[in-house]
């Protein structure tokens, strides 16, 4: 397939976070068909007794290409016009595994060796895919990851910070309020004074963020609300450790405080030849921690289409992106000899 053909193949099978099999059984069996024509070895790395990555090598890999299965919800089918492919995970990040895969290939035909392809679950939740590999070292020295930067060469990339407000009240007949407490009540007033923390800046990352993504709570209209939560994320410029300080003392003693994910903020360096960017979202290199080589981030599609109901990647994009792969794992090779 060339990467459009595969790239609405990938899109086509549903891979929201936690259910990545049948996606990552549909990669594996195309990379493993591939390794046995060229000489490679396809494999599932165990993630979870129900998840995988999927890997494939041709040599020990010097270079590695990699990028995500999974995608956020909803699940939406492929289709294309003239101009791009749509659908979920077109641009996040599917069409990228395309556009590596097809690199691979024309590096494989030309005889190239010592590159590998890695496919992790769980990038858009929990990192356990990358978490996973970076406790399975293969020696590879350098870690391109596939993330929608318009097929420029990111300099940087913000951090994450993800936190759960559980706040608990008193169950009372709404008529009735003195009677009871108000979890909702209480966890307002908390996000209230959350939402005036001063967030660091940083001279090439920016500002630090805040979203407030979630709030739950109650059980109805004329019952005063025993418990209500709220799940927030903190994108950083800087050490977490200046975030996390200051949301426990804005919080402190009023609501319980559940970290469930800390990814910090990155650095990275530029090539010759390849615009540059900076990107605030946050990617699984942190996560890999150095065991997969030195990282760079590059990759095809807008990040303002993903995760959205307009997601799409322009095929002119992807085509670009199969000949960026094959130059750079080209001259990292060569950097490497």
């Amino acid at each position: 397939m060339d990467a459009v053909q595969l790239t609405r193949a990938l899109v086509d099978i549903e891979s929201t976070t936690g259910a990545e099999a049948r996606a990552g059984e549909y990669l594996y069996g195309y990379l493993a068909s591939l390794a046995a024509r060229t000489g490679g070895v396809a494999e599932r790395m165990p993630v979870t007794p129900q998840r995988f990555n999927v890997l494939a090598t041709w040599g020990t890999p010097v270079v590695t290409l990699s990028t995500h299965i999974d995608t956020v919800p909803p699940f939406f089918a492929s289709r294309e016009d003239e101009e791009f492919v749509w659908g979920r995970g077109s641009c996040d990040a599917k069409g990228i595994i395309a556009a590596m895969v097809a690199a691979a290939e024309r590096l494989l035909e030309a005889g190239t060796r010592n590159l590998g392809l890695l496919f992790v679950v769980g990038e858009e939740k929990d990192s356990l895919g990358s978490l996973a590999a970076a406790r399975v070292s293969r020696g590879s020295k350098f870690l391109i990851n596939g993330e929608p930067t318009e097929n420029k060469l990111a300099l940087g990339s913000k951090g994450a910070l993800r936190f759960e407000l559980v706040a608990r009240g008193k169950l009372a007949h709404s008529a009735y309020p003195e009677l009871g407490e108000s979890a909702i009540e209480n966890l307002l007033d908390v996000l209230e004074d959350v939402r005036k923390i001063p967030l660091p800046r940083d001279e090439l990352l920016g500002k630090s963020t805040l979203n407030i993504g979630t709030i739950t709570g109650g059980r109805a209209p004329n019952v005063i609300a025993d418990e209500a939560q709220a799940e927030l994320m903190f994108r950083l410029v800087g050490d977490s450790a200046v975030v996390r300080n200051a949301l426990n003392d804005a919080t402190r003693g009023r609501v319980e405080v559940r970290e469930a994910l800390c990814t910090e903020p990155l650095r990275m360096q530029a090539l010759d030849g390849l615009p540059t960017t900076v990107v605030a979202f946050t990617t699984d290199i942190p996560n890999f921690a150095g065991a997969w080589g030195i990282p760079l981030l590059i990759g095809p599609g807008s990040i303002h289409v993903a995760h959205t109901s307009e997601e799409r990647v322009s095929k002119k994009e992807l085509s670009g992106a199969v000949n960026v792969y094959e130059e750079l794992v080209k001259k990292l090779l060569v950097a490497n000899a």
